[in-house]
């Protein structure tokens, strides 16, 4: 039923309606759509099970994540600025590096929570924005929050208003998530994001928020064992349909494309993943054929794992690692930047070395 007739975006929508949504959501197109989206996820869910180290590229893909996510936002940090700002020791003075880190703490403290207790709470959502603003944010009390048009500056939506109302959508959209119902959990979670953000209880942070929401949601849901998903590289190359999708579910009550979008994020977006895993994985055992042949001494699986758990690395990190004491390891490090493995750069007071192989394979590639 279109919502046009009593939807007015200069108004706060507090008639945001309770979810689960009214009528049919499921149907012939999305269960198919479901199908292609939950067989790539379970294909990079493999890839990184099978992986000898699951864990090793988990770092880069948050990270990758968390920039893509900020960007959206227009939080602008590159890539290799954010890769060498989480592994120096000097003091990052760059507002939007230090934000786009707090999204990757955030999306972490997520996961270290959900394994202790697997519920998604608005208590829960608190915590990530204060990590992400580096802040006390809690949910708004306060009218006059719109979402405006930055070309035109037209209000295009306001959210609900008053601390009490969105604090009951919270409580709703929480029974939703834990529900016992049949929905499809992509569906399901296609609709959890939606709601998140018409409720938009934050000031500023929601869409990060409801970002790590969904990648905390399916690992509840089993469908991925660790945030693997580098999602918000999809919405920044298909940004005006996110927002116009949105609006078609607030305007019309138009649920299809909406879950769509989404159904076609996951799938591109897991598709992409495991590509760019299996690329690193060649990278890696290619690298360390010729390590092997050019520097024997100093070649073992573990230094291979250090080389490529970021794109770079120093000398406390291999002494962390357990490869040698910091006169050993560096010395390991200057042979492979001379055999013309690495290329070293000064930060600060310390000496960082770039895998510059495994930078160029990261770099984002359109779905």
């Amino acid at each position: 039923m279109s919502n046009k007739s009593i939807y007015n975006p200069e108004i706060p929508y507090n008639n945001l309606p309770l979810l689960p949504p009214l009528g049919e959501i499921e149907n012939t197109i999305l269960l198919k759509k479901t199908i292609s989206a939950s067989r790539a996820l379970s294909e990079l869910k493999g890839a990184i099970t099978n992986l000898p180290n699951p864990t090793l590229f988990i770092d880069t893909i948050n990270l990758q994540e968390a920039q893509a996510s900020s960007a959206i936002e227009n939080i602008i940090t590159t890539q290799d600025e954010l890769f060498r700002a989480s592994i120096a020791e000097k003091k990052n003075d760059n507002l939007a590096t230090k934000e786009v880190l707090h999204y990757k703490d955030a999306l972490w403290y997520g996961v270290e929570q959900i394994e202790k207790r697997p519920i998604l709470t608005t208590n829960l959502f608190v915590s990530l924005v204060q990590i992400i603003k580096e802040n006390q944010s809690s949910i708004r009390n306060v009218p006059g929050t719109q979402l405006k048009n930055p070309v035109t500056n037209t209000v295009v939506y306001t959210p609900p208003e008053g601390g009490n109302v969105i604090r009951e959508k919270l409580k709703n959209l929480e029974d939703f998530i834990h529900a016992d119902d049949n929905l499809d959990p992509l569906i399901k979670m296609a609709i959890i994001h939606y709601q998140f953000e018409a409720i938009h209880p934050f000031f500023d942070g929601n869409g990060r928020t409801g970002r790590i929401i969904l990648l905390l949601y399916l690992k509840i849901t089993g469908l991925l064992d660790l945030p693997a998903l580098y999602l918000s590289n999809y919405i920044i190359q298909h940004k005006d349909n996110y927002y116009a999708n949105l609006r078609k579910v607030t305007e019309e009550g138009n649920w299809q494309d909406w879950i769509l979008y989404m159904l076609d994020m996951v799938e591109q977006t897991a598709l992409t993943a495991r590509a760019q895993i299996t690329e690193i994985e060649e990278l890696m055992n290619t690298m360390a054929i010729e390590i092997q042949q050019k520097s024997p001494k100093i070649y073992s699986k573990d230094l291979m794992e250090e080389l490529f758990r970021l794109p770079y690395t120093k000398r406390n990190q291999l002494e962390k690692a357990g490869l040698g004491n910091l006169k050993t390891v560096g010395n390991y490090l200057k042979e492979l930047e001379n055999q013309g493995f690495l290329k070293s750069e000064q930060v600060g007071k310390e000496k960082l070395y770039l895998n510059f192989r495994l930078l160029e394979v990261l770099k984002p590639k359109r779905n």
